[in-house]
């Protein structure tokens, strides 16, 4: 009996550790080409035990209600042939998946203006979302993924459209078995309306940290405790753990005061503000107990050429960030 009770013990441990395990996740840059395993080896040594993988959908303006995805023009890794390779890949090395199929609109306009003028238009981009995310909440249940995410940025579309939103989470569930989740901007998740119909309270997570050029670690610290007192509201408030679906920040000077800012105007590369900035991050924000994890913006397959002390994008690849998000992701 007192080894049964201690195996019992240990199952319970074991389950309660297994549950409260953060996701140290890395948004999987879709590529031209199959993924290959060593471009998931870096991966797995950072110790990441999560990856998104977004394949794209294509709309040609903000007006236009058409999506335009798998198609022989895109690269490998934004289809669901990527998809399937990446995720089947991933997942033969113990790396769990969101699936995270995203809009891209013609020169990088935001999403979360995307907004139709007349009925007939809001009916066709209703239509046409419907099957390429429905296609895909197919593809997360047979490829057994643990996170499907409905949506990237779209605040105009559920603003004026929650009652289609509504009924395409109740298709979405009819299809997937798994955690589904929404991915909200910074500024726009404290508005979404159904929150309580998904298991996790998504956000884009870019939101202004610090006004200095180089941000120490205890400035950047501070800067987030507002923030952090609002996402524990919106997390008790809907009973959800919140789930970064991106988090980052570029290697450049003033990276926390915009942090959403992709445009290549900024010169100069700052590795020390990426660094602190994502360690502020870390020890700020990880360890809550409404905090479900989140993934990394952005990590490329091709990990030994990207990247590089040169580099002022938001990759943390082969730069001090990417040994301060491995310190932190071996935490656990």
């Amino acid at each position: 009996m007192r080894g049964l009770l201690l195996l019992l013990t240990l199952a319970l441990s074991q389950a309660c550790t297994a549950q409260s395990e953060k996701i140290n996740g890395v948004s999987f840059v879709g590529s031209r080409n199959p993924a290959e395993q060593k471009h998931v080896t870096p991966v797995a040594d950072v110790q990441a035990n999560h990856a998104a993988i977004m394949p794209f959908g294509f709309i040609r303006s903000l007006e236009n209600p058409e999506i335009i995805y798998n198609t022989s023009r895109q690269w490998f890794g934004e289809t669901t042939d990527g998809a399937s390779q990446y995720v089947e890949l991933l997942h033969s090395n113990d790396i769990r998946v969101m699936l995270k199929p995203q809009i891209w609109i013609w020169r990088g306009e935001f999403t979360g203006y995307l907004k139709m003028k007349t009925e007939e238009d809001w009916n066709k981009l209703e239509s046409s979302y419907r099957k390429f995310i429905l296609e895909y909440a197919d593809l997360a249940q047979s490829l057994k993924v643990d996170v499907f995410c409905i949506g990237t940025e779209l605040e105009q579309f559920i603003v004026n459209r929650p009652d289609y939103w509504n009924k395409l989470i109740r298709e979405i569930k009819k299809r997937y078995k798994g955690k589904l989740t929404y991915a909200a901007n910074w500024d726009e998740y404290k508005r979404v309306p159904f929150w309580r119909e998904l298991d996790y309270i998504g956000v884009d997570a870019y939101f202004p940290i610090s006004e200095s050029a180089t941000p120490t670690i205890e400035e950047a610290r501070k800067g987030w405790k507002r923030w952090k007192k609002e996402l524990e509201g919106v997390s008790r408030s809907n009973g959800r753990e919140i789930l970064f679906t991106e988090y980052g920040y570029r290697s450049v000077d003033f990276a926390g005061k915009e942090p959403w800012h992709t445009s290549r105007e900024k010169k100069g590369v700052n590795l020390e503000a990426q660094a602190n900035l994502l360690t502020a991050l870390y020890e700020e924000v990880w360890n809550e107990s409404w905090f479900a994890g989140g993934y990394i913006w952005k990590w490329f397959i091709d990990h030994e050429n990207v990247g590089g002390v040169e580099n002022n994008r938001f990759t943390p690849q082969n730069k001090p960030a990417g040994m301060v998000m491995q310190y932190y992701y071996s935490e656990e």
